[in-house]
Order: C-alpha cells, then structure tokens, then sequence
C-alpha cells in the first residue's frame, strides 16, 4: 500500500504544478514566476495555503485574502491526477512502464483542460511531452538497442502526425474551412511516441466516436451547430488517457474478428 499513497501524493503534488500550466501558457505567461497568487486580489498564495486538495477544503473554495471563490478545476485536476497516477501503479507496478504512462497522464491531462478552455493547445506541452516520450522509451532500463528503439518511436509518431495532417487537409478541400489545428497533429504525435501507433489508433477512433456523439447531443439539443467549434484535442488527450488503461483488451477484441 505505501508505493499506491506514495504514487497518490505524488500525483496530487504534479496536479497543483498542472493547475498552473494549465492557467499560464495558453496566455504565454511564465510558469516559474511570479509565485502563485490569487487572480482576483493578486495576493501571493501562502505557503499553507498551496497544499494540493486539502487547503482548498480548509479555505473552503475561497480566496483567504479577498474571498473570492476558487474554481473547482483546481481540486478536480489535482484529484484526478492524484488517483491516475495511483491507477498506473495498480495497472502496471512500479514498473518503467508506470513511469511512463504517469509522465504521458501529466501531459495528456494538461492538454485536455486547456483545450477545453482556450482550444489552445501550447508547444510547450505537445512537443515538450513528445520529446520526453522519444527520450524516456529510448532511456528504459530493459532497452537493448536504444537507437533502434528511438527510430521506432520517431517513426510511429511521424505516422500519426502524418495521417491527421492528410486527414485535415482532406477536410479543408471538402470543406473550404479549417476543421482541427496544428495542435491537435503534434498532440497525436505524442501520443504515439508515449504509446506506440497501435494504442494510437485505437485512441483515435475513441476521440473521433465521442466527439461525434457530443456534437450531435448539443446539435440535438440546440446548443451547438454543424459549424461550431469542438475542442478535438481534449477528446484525443482523454482517449489517450483511456488506451493507457483499456487500449490493448479493446485491440485485442476488434482484432479478434478478423481471426
């Protein structure tokens, strides 16, 4: 139980630091300064204050200076992340494997919160993770021919930003308009260099399937039209979430009709 409430910790210690490039660099700003402080008074958080989960219970939601109320994306991501990194560890033991679905979780997490948001998706999250993905599936422990290993995970990810890349230049000769940005093909890029092109595809399929059905809700509903916008990158990051923990029984099973 200990490596489970340590990975648990962890989590809820990279969910605060999440919170804060989440909130920065879709607008640009610096994630090392200034400390973090309170967008309503611009009061510095202190240093009781920033406890991951319990100083929002304690301060029950509010700004202890101005009383202003916290969102409650900041518990949320700091939840979430506290118990997929405690998921890891159950999925896969402490284990390089665990190390690496934690660290794709972190970037994946992060980027379906900004999308959603802002629908931006910043380099610094897409190619910082696709970077760190090529470096740590190269860098494992059990890796007996790294160079050959990093060509693999270079090529998997060229693959997938390849496919998305034809994929929205098809839909803008269709359609005469943009239908998913830049980001959205570095962001699949990473994916497939944290997961390999198999889970990637599968991770695909899941966001084209459920952004489809939300779409459809809120056309159904009236709350949307055929040309709104839908933050596609925060369906691909959840999938990829999602294949970390379900991928290979779901290939497994659609494979299996073909047997």
């Amino acid at each position: 139980m200990i490596p489970v409430a340590i990975a648990g910790i962890v989590g809820l210690i990279f969910g605060s630091f999440l919170n804060v490039c989440i909130l920065r660099l879709p607008v640009d700003e610096s994630i090392l300064a200034p400390r973090s402080h309170c967008r309503n008074c611009l009061y510095p958080v202190r240093a009781i204050d920033n406890i991951p989960l319990l100083s929002w219970i304690f301060l029950r939601g509010r700004c202890r200076d101005c009383g202003v109320a916290i969102s409650w994306q900041y518990p949320l991501v700091e939840a979430t992340t506290g118990v997929l990194f405690i998921a890891c560890i159950l999925h896969t033991g402490i284990t390089w494997q665990s190390l690496l679905h934690a660290v794709a979780i972190f970037f994946l997490l992060g980027l379906a919160v900004m999308d959603a948001r802002t629908f931006l998706l910043p380099d610094a999250f897409t190619l910082g993770g696709l970077g760190l993905a090529i470096a740590l599936r190269t860098l494992q422990p059990s890796a007996s021919q790294r160079l050959r290993i990093a060509g693999h995970v270079v090529l998997d990810a060229l693959i997938a930003a390849a496919a998305l890349l034809l994929i929205r230049w098809l839909y803008r000769l269709l359609r005469k308009r943009e239908g998913m940005g830049m980001g959205d093909v570095k962001l699949l890029a990473m994916i497939a260099a944290f997961l390999g092109l198999p889970l990637t595809m599968v991770a695909g399929f899941l966001a084209v399937l459920t952004g489809a059905g939300v779409s459809i809700i809120q056309v159904a509903k009236g709350r949307a039209n055929t040309k709104s916008m839908l933050p596609f990158g925060s369906f691909l990051a959840v999938a990829g979430i999602a294949v970390i923990f379900i991928g290979k029984p779901l290939l497994h099973w659609y494979l299996g009709f073909f047997r």
